[in-house]
């Protein structure tokens, strides 16, 4: 088992900037909970560039796939084919040392 990290950007348009905002903040406790998950953090650059960021530490590959799997983080995404301006960046990492 080996730990997997996410860093994710996330571009909605400028007019849906606060809802994609609010459907992140509407998960952030559960997806807390979930097992496997070691961070989940919500950010914004401190250069207004009207990106998202999610910092992410999962247990496994597993615990990643049971987050995806769950219903509210498919809303999110649905979500997301109407407010983003790009599709989401997702750099992938392991802990090298």
């Amino acid at each position: 088992m080996t730990e997997l990290s996410l860093f994710a950007t996330i571009r909605p348009k400028p007019e849906h900037k606060s809802d994609a905002l609010a459907a992140i903040k509407g998960i952030l406790e559960a997806t807390r909970a979930e097992p496997g998950c070691h961070r989940f953090e919500l950010n914004v650059g401190a250069e207004d560039t009207g990106a998202i960021h999610l910092v992410e530490h999962w247990a496994d590959d597993a615990a990643l796939d049971a987050h995806y799997d769950m219903d509210y983080v498919k809303t999110v995404f649905a979500d997301y084919e109407n407010w983003l301006a790009a599709p989401v960046e997702i750099v992938r990492m392991r802990r090298y040392a």
